[in-house]
């Protein structure tokens, strides 16, 4: 079997590396990254060659006016801007804020890791097996002067099977197939925040770094953030395999399973973790009057009534941008369990006792120079 993943929105799969602004040059409305072995090539049969090594040594970015023509014509790859209105941002702001993440690829391009589509699905089962008592649970183990290092760790082996037996060996997904490098631009997208003003009301706020408590109502007085993502409508396929061995009843026994597994069984689970995610985004957009990111959860939400009675098809948040929400199994964040755990974490204690909806920021992606949608959504198809 095999499946296609198609993006519906912006879509990053990152690995690890970024773009500095020495790599690249900005020309024409894209990113030209620059193929420096040919350069040096080039540059050694002239002298010229110490002064571009003195500027990669000192500078933050290239002088254009002096090197703009290998922009031109020595770029290993052009990777456009999502639009013409990216440029004047990129110019304006500080370098630091000029590193571009970049999708994972190997020697043949770009490709979906399997491990990255496979960890999203064990989210959406995991969520599917939480409750009210296992969270307080959690709380409980999570007290004390030394909180344990994994203290959900119980949990998850209680409810997925610890690791030589855990359900999701029910199935295997590889590496997709690579793709063409056309398929990707360069995005803008800001950190947006709340702002409180009064009960249960709020206004829209931008954040900048690094000074990430000072709050700005115009976007573009906000730190941008550039990234290399898949456009939507990219599809990514590859192979998809499923261990019928252990939807025997005997082996699931016998592997401490309640239940064998099976597909419907999985991709339930992510359209109900799906669901639950954006309704948060839809009352997120609700609070701030982010009409376009509004209406794009809305297009998601219908996208997901279409696919939910299909047990071989599930929409699910994948890769870089989606935030703590994309990546936790408990959505709940207003249970006072969930709060007491959160709370002993020092980078997430101060959000919690600020009383704010938890968590009050999302990445949102621009398009056309307009807040519009969130990234990493994407449509699940086994075939």
């Amino acid at each position: 079997m095999n499946y296609r993943l198609t993006a519906l929105t912006p879509l990053l799969v990152g690995d690890g590396n970024k773009l500095s602004p020495i790599d690249y040059m900005v020309w024409r409305d894209q990113i030209n990254v620059l193929d420096q072995r040919r350069i040096f090539r080039l540059l050694t049969k002239g002298p010229r060659l110490d002064g571009y090594l003195a500027q990669l040594k000192r500078a933050e970015r290239l002088d254009f006016a002096s090197w703009g023509g290998f922009a031109q014509n020595f770029a290993g790859r052009r990777i456009p801007f999502e639009s013409a209105s990216c440029t004047p941002h990129w110019q304006k702001a500080a370098t630091e804020n000029l590193h571009i993440p970049t999708f994972v690829a190997g020697p043949n391009g770009p490709y979906l890791p399997g491990s990255a589509l496979k960890g999203a699905l064990r989210t959406g089962m995991l969520s599917a097996g939480l409750t009210e008592g296992a969270m307080k649970d959690l709380a409980t183990r999570a007290q004390g002067e030394r909180a344990p290092r994994r203290p959900a760790e119980v949990s998850e082996d209680r409810l997925l099977g610890p690791p030589g037996t855990t359900r999701m060996k029910f199935v295997g997904v590889g590496d997709s197939n690579p793709i063409a490098w056309q398929s990707f631009k360069v995005y803008l997208l800001r950190v947006s925040t709340l702002i409180a003003r009064g009960q249960d009301r709020f206004e829209l706020g931008w954040k900048q770094s690094p000074r990430g408590s000072v709050e700005w109502k115009r976007p573009e007085d906000s730190t941008p953030v550039f990234t290399e993502m898949a456009v939507p409508g990219t599809s990514f396929e590859g192979v998809w395999r499923e261990n019928n061995f252990f939807a025997q009843p005997e082996v699931a026994r016998a592997a401490g399973w309640r239940h064998p597994m099976d597909r419907a069984q999985l991709f339930r689970a992510a359209n109900q973790y799906a669901s639950k995610l954006l309704a948060m985004h839809k009352q997120y957009a609700q609070w701030t009057g982010l009409v376009l990111l509004g209406r794009a959860v809305e297009e998601l939400e219908a996208r997901l009534r279409e696919v939910s009675e299909n047990s071989s098809a599930c929409l699910v948040s994948i890769g870089w941008g989606s935030g703590l929400l994309g990546k936790s199994s408990w959505l709940d964040t207003t249970n006072e369990a969930y709060r007491q755990v959160v709370r002993q974490l020092p980078f997430y204690a101060r959000a919690i006792q600020s009383g704010l909806p938890f968590p009050k920021t999302r990445r949102i992606v621009f398009v056309n120079n307009q807040p519009a949608t969130l990234p990493g959504w994407a449509l699940l198809e086994v075939s």
